[in-house]
Order: structure tokens, then C-alpha cells, then sequence
């Protein structure tokens, strides 16, 4: 297959920088780039302390995959440079996802790391090196719209990753090329083996990259260790059932190991970090309806600049492992919410909520924000009557 990426001049004269993690999907974009005659340059970030995940499997970002980058580029016979960002990424998302667990949010660290690391930082530095495009391994699909680039769901929907890239700016996305969004993950392993690229049959990255063995709480206690303290878990009732040794221990949704005794079954409803309380009862109290929504990025083409009041049907994720559900963006006052057609579950602040124009898998990404509070429906009833 040969890769256009629809920038002028002659590709033996336009560089494009490739974000390499080490990964077998970075891999294949620099060869598939390389192969179509650009001026291939790849760059892989050291992002954190990697001693403790250097021969862990699943993870990424590690020194295992630094080596895989350079003995990938090694292959295809383009320049390689290793970048130390650890310091940004230490101030720019190990540190927020401290603090938002501690606040008794539930962070998306991938989102942050893309917004500020790769997509601002990374791609500063591409254009230092005098690239016309930067180009990832990301499962999405971008294609001019009205003279800019727009952001779509992949062809492989199983890897879609446009939930993690909805604070992707318009001037970013200009600049951004993806070219894995028509392919499956099983073409993109025969790409590898037809190349015959060391990294072919690699595991993919599943943890968090900077959380060792998965335990977030570890990394909270070292940062945040102020913020681990002992309360109450409460039902929404206000009795108390129990005591807890920290919010953080805990997620919307959670109902295992609360450890209480119950006749019924119990969920984690919210978290009040400030009163140091975990609030539990049952499941349909756990249905959302209604989010809220801060740092809202805005991809579609009507302009929300207006002091009016907007309404916008959309369809919303607030899950990257949900669908996208018929909604109405509400745009007033310079704030965001989001009005789902039908309650969704396990709705927690701190992820994000991303807007689409349809459910299928040519859908636009519309762009999205983070989750900052959530009502259910008994809850809009009630606000509704009071008024």
C-alpha cells in the first residue's frame, strides 16, 4: 500500500517525524512512510524513571522499547533520536494524575500525555527539525475538511482510539498525520513481517506507562501522601456503614472489596475527597444523565464563540470501552455539558466525555472535555421540580 499524506512538494524533500514508542504499530508507520519515499526522521521520548519496567511486559515507554525503536529505525536505515522528557512528563502528567486522584477523580493519564508531552512538546521539536508532518501510530483517521484537517474513528474499531485524542487542537491536527486509521491490527502485523521488523510480533502496551504492577495508588501515596487519609463510607441515605483508609482506594462504580456488610448489593456512588468520604448505595443510583465539563475542545465546524445559548445533537463516550450514545451538547456561558439520551453507568469525574457526529465507523470526532460532575436522572427530576 502506498501512504499519500496529501502535503505539497515532492516527498523526497518533505521530512516527516515519527513518534516511534518502540511499539510494533509506531514501527509500521516509519516503514510504510520510509517505503513511500519521505524523509523519515524517528524520535522516541524517555518519558519517566524506567528502571523498575525496563523487562516488564505490557507496558510502554519502558527502556525495552527505547532499544526497539532504535533497533527498528536501525532496519529501515533512518535517523533516530532519544529525547529526555522526563521532567515535562513528570510536571505535565504524573503530577495532575496525582492530584486528580487525590481530589477523588478518576484521571485518563494517556489523554494528558498526548495534549501536552507528544502533541505540543514532541511536536514543537518536529518542527525544529524542519518537518512538514509528524506522523503516530494512533488507530484514527484524519482527512481535509473545508480546507483543515478532521479527526475520524479508525476502520478497526477495536483499537479505536479517538477517545484519547479528543484535546487534539485544530492547529495540532493539521500538523498530524495517522496513517494506521484504514488499516485493522492484523494488517498492520503483516506490514511488520513483510518489513521484517524485529518488533512484529511484540505484546501491545496495556498498563499505564509510569505505574508499575498497575497499582496508581502507590504513585498517589509517594506525591500526594497528604491526601491518603481515613473516613467514612457513607450510604446515600447519610447512614454510616464502615470506615475506609482513603478515596483513592476507590472508583465510581467499584463493588467489590468495600468492605462492609450489606443485605443488598452496595456501589461506589461518589467520592468526596474533601469530606474524606466514600459514598455508596445501589445501582441505579450509579445511572448519569447529565456531565459537566472543563477544558471543552472544540473540533466540529459550528462556531461556539457566540454568547447564545447552543444545543447540539452529538453522540457521546464518557468510556473508552463504551459506545457512542445519542446526546445534546449545551454550550451556555462559556460552559460545556453533555445531556445523555439514556442513563449511563460507572460515570466518574476526571475521565472524559468525547463527542462524535454519529456512531459508526466513519463518525467525526467532534472534540470533548473532561468530566467535571455528573447528575442522574432522579437528580434532574428533582432540580427540575424544585424549580
Amino acid at each position: 500500500m502506498d501512504i499519500d499524506l496529501g502535503l505539497p512538494g515532492t516527498r523526497a524533500e518533505t521530512r516527516v517525524v515519527v513518534a516511534m514508542s518502540g511499539g510494533v504499530d509506531s514501527s509500521v508507520v516509519a516503514g510504510l512512510l520510509k517505503r513511500a519515499g519521505y524523509d523519515v526522521v524517528g524520535v522516541t521520548l524517555q518519558l519517566y524513571d524506567h528502571g523498575a519496567a525496563v523487562h516488564r511486559s505490557g507496558s510502554c515507554c519502558a527502556g525495552r522499547d527505547i532499544h526497539d525503536a532504535r533497533r527498528v529505525a536501525e532496519q529501515l536505515e533512518i535517523p533516530h533520536y532519544v529525547l529526555d522528557y522526563e521532567s515535562r512528563f513528570r510536571e505535565a502528567v504524573i503530577q495532575p494524575f496525582a492530584e486528580s486522584y487525590a481530589a477523588g477523580e478518576t484521571p485518563v493519564p494517556c489523554i494528558s500525555c498526548n495534549q501536552t508531552v507528544k502533541f505540543s512538546d514532541l511536536l514543537g521539536t518536529a518542527r525544529q527539525l524542519g518537518a512538514a508532518a509528524m506522523a503516530t501510530g494512533h488507530y484514527v483517521r484524519s482527512a481535509g475538511v473545508n480546507g483543515k484537517q478532521a479527526l475520524f474513528r479508525p476502520v478497526d474499531l477495536d483499537r479505536d482510539q479517538s477517545y484519547f485524542l479528543f484535546a487534539t487542537t485544530q492547529e495540532q491536527l493539521n500538523f498530524l498525520r495517522f496513517p494506521l486509521g484504514g488499516l485493522t491490527k492484523p494488517e498492520t502485523r503483516e506490514l511488520a513481517r513483510e518489513f521484517g521488523l524485529s518488533v512484529a510480533e511484540k505484546q501491545d502496551s496495556q498498563d499505564i506507562c509510569f505505574v508499575p504492577q498497575g497499582r496508581y495508588t502507590d504513585i498517589v501515596e509517594k506525591l500526594k501522601p497528604e491526601a491518603v487519609q481515613p473516613g467514612n463510607i457513607v450510604h446515600i441515605d447519610g447512614s454510616v456503614l464502615g470506615r475506609h483508609e482513603g478515596v483513592i482506594n476507590y472508583t465510581i462504580g467499584q463493588r467489590r472489596g468495600l468492605g462492609i456488610a450489606s443485605s443488598a448489593p452496595l456501589f461506589v456512588i461518589r467520592l468526596d475527597a474533601s469530606r474524606a468520604e466514600v459514598v455508596v448505595g445501589p445501582r441505579e443510583a450509579l445511572g448519569t444523565r447529565l456531565v459537566s465539563l472543563r477544558a471543552f475542545n472544540w473540533l466540529g465546524d459550528e462556531d461556539l464563540s457566540t454568547t447564545e445559548r447552543l444545543e447540539i445533537p452529538v453522540f457521546a463516550r464518557v468510556r473508552s470501552t463504551r459506545p457512542p450514545v445519542p446526546a445534546m451538547l449545551v454550550v451556555a456561558n462559556g460552559e460545556a455539558s453533555v445531556n445523555l439520551s439514556e442513563a449511563e453507568t460507572g460515570v466518574a469525574p476526571g475521565q472524559a466525555c468525547v463527542l462524535y457526529d454519529d456512531d459508526s465507523a466513519g463518525a467525526r470526532i467532534l472534540g470533548g472535555g473532561t468530566i467535571v460532575s455528573r447528575k442522574s436522572a432522579a437528580e434532574l427530576v428533582s432540580r427540575r421540580s424544585a424549580a
